[in-house]
C-alpha cells in the first residue's frame, strides 16, 4: 500500500530580514512597471493577437482602453484580429480622459447617481470635430482623474497600517494571516517611498490602483507564488473596502456630465450593466446600454428585455435606446505575464455575445443588431 505523500509546504518567510526601505532591485521593478517605452519584444506581443476573428465582418468597440500603449500598435492588432472586416465603429474610451482613434475620440467618465448614492461611469463618444468644444468637459475630466488617483493613496495609507481599525477589520474578514498582513504592509510602504522619490518622472496614468497589484506580482520569483497569492487576495479586499468608502461627493453628477457632453453633441452610454443596471429607472438622456461584458454578463437577457420594452413604450417615432456590449479591454494587460487576470484575454471588438444563438433570439425579437447599431450611432454621432 502507497502511502500518501506529505503536502508541499513553503519554507518558512522571516519577515523581519526583510528590508524596510526599498532596495534596488525594488527601484528597478517600480520603474519598470511604471515605464510607458515599449520594447521590440513588447511592441510584437501588441501587434500580434492571439485570436483571429476571421469570419467577423462587423466590428463594434465602444468600451476599451488603450492605456499607455501607442495608437498605431493598437490599429495593427485590430487589423490583424478582423482581416475581413467591412463595417467598424471603433472608440477608446480611456478613464477620465479622452483619447483618439481615427474619426472618433471617447472617454469613460467617472461620476455620482445622487438618485442612488452610488458611483456610476458613463461612456462618451463623439466625432474628432467635437474636440473643439470640449474645453469644459476636459476640466471636468482633469478634477475627476485628480481625484480618482487619489484613491491609491488612501488604498496605501490604510495598507502601511495608518488606519488601523479598517486594515484589521479587512484582515478579520478574509481570515488574513499575520503573516500576509506584514507582508503586505512591508510592501505598501516601499510603494510609497518609492512614489515620493519618483513622483516628478511619473506619468499621471501610472497613478493608479493596479500599481499595487504588479509591484506584489513582481516578488513571486523571490517569495513564491503561493504567498503573493494569499496577499493579493488580501490587498484586492483592502481595494474594495477603499473604493466603498470612498467619498462620492467630489465627483461630478451624472446628470451634469451627460447634459455637457450632450452640449457638444457627443453620444453617451451606459457601462457595466451588472453594477449599474439600476439607474436604467433613472431614464437619463443616454444613447444605449451594455448589456454585456466578461465581468458582467448576468443580466443580459433582463437588460435586452427591458431595453426593447422601453422602446415599445416610447413608441416608432420615438429614438429608441441602443443595445451595446464592452468588450473593456485593457491593452497594457497583454504585457502580463504572471499571475491569473480575466483581463488578459480580452480582446477589442470581441463580444462573443453577440453570436450567442439564445442571445441573437432575445436581440432579433428586439429589432436589433451589431451592423444596424452601428450604423445608427453612427448617424446620431455625425448629427
Amino acid at each position: 500500500m502507497k502511502h500518501a505523500k506529505p503536502p508541499v509546504r513553503c519554507p518558512q518567510l522571516d519577515i523581519d530580514a526583510i528590508p524596510e526601505a526599498p532596495t534596488e532591485e525594488d527601484e528597478r521593478i517600480f520603474l519598470a512597471i511604471t515605464a510607458t517605452t515599449l520594447s521590440p519584444e513588447e511592441e510584437a506581443r501588441i501587434t500580434t493577437p492571439e485570436l483571429v476573428a476571421a469570419r467577423q465582418t462587423n466590428v463594434l468597440a465602444v468600451h476599451w482602453h488603450p492605456e499607455h500603449i501607442p495608437m498605431p500598435l493598437i490599429e495593427q492588432r485590430i487589423e490583424a484580429s478582423f482581416p475581413n472586416k467591412s463595417l467598424e465603429l471603433i472608440i477608446p474610451t480611456q478613464h477620465n480622459e479622452i483619447t483618439t482613434f481615427g474619426a472618433y475620440s471617447g472617454v469613460e467618465v467617472d461620476c455620482y447617481s445622487a438618485g442612488f448614492n452610488q458611483k456610476v461611469q458613463l461612456l462618451l463618444h463623439f466625432e474628432n470635430r467635437r474636440l473643439e468644444r470640449s474645453g469644459v468637459l476636459r476640466s471636468m475630466l482633469t478634477h475627476t482623474f485628480r481625484y480618482r488617483a487619489s484613491q491609491l493613496f488612501e488604498f496605501l495609507s490604510v495598507l502601511t497600517g495608518k488606519d488601523e481599525e479598517r486594515l484589521q477589520a479587512v484582515a478579520a474578514f478574509t481570515g488574513a494571516a499575520e503573516e500576509t498582513v506584514r507582508f503586505a504592509r512591508l510592501h505598501a510602504h516601499k510603494l510609497e517611498v518609492l512614489l515620493e522619490r519618483h513622483q516628478d518622472r511619473l506619468p499621471p496614468g501610472s497613478i493608479k490602483n493596479k500599481l499595487v497589484r504588479d509591484f506584489l506580482d513582481a516578488m513571486r520569483p523571490r517569495f513564491g507564488d503561493r504567498l503573493v497569492a494569499r496577499v493579493q487576495a488580501f490587498v484586492q479586499a483592502v481595494k474594495l473596502r477603499v473604493k466603498e468608502d470612498f467619498p462620492l461627493q467630489y465627483f461630478y453628477r451624472a446628470s451634469e456630465v451627460i447634459e455637457e457632453a450632450r452640449g457638444m453633441g457627443a453620444g453617451v452610454v451606459i457601462p457595466h450593466p451588472e453594477q449599474f443596471w439600476p439607474i436604467l429607472l433613472a431614464d437619463y438622456d443616454v444613447d444605449g446600454y451594455e448589456v454585456w461584458n466578461p465581468q458582467s454578463q448576468r443580466y443580459t437577457d433582463f437588460l435586452i428585455e427591458v431595453l426593447s420594452r422601453k422602446n415599445r413604450k416610447a413608441g416608432p417615432s420615438a429614438r429608441k435606446l441602443l443595445v451595446f456590449m464592452g468588450d473593456d479591454t485593457h491593452m497594457s494587460e497583454k504585457l502580463r505575464s504572471v499571475g491569473v487576470n480575466g483581463k488578459i484575454p480580452r480582446e477589442v471588438g470581441l463580444q462573443p455575445a453577440w453570436d450567442d444563438l439564445a442571445v441573437r433570439k432575445r436581440l432579433l425579437a428586439a429589432g436589433m443588431d451589431r451592423a444596424s447599431v452601428i450604423n445608427e450611432y453612427k448617424t446620431r454621432l455625425a448629427s
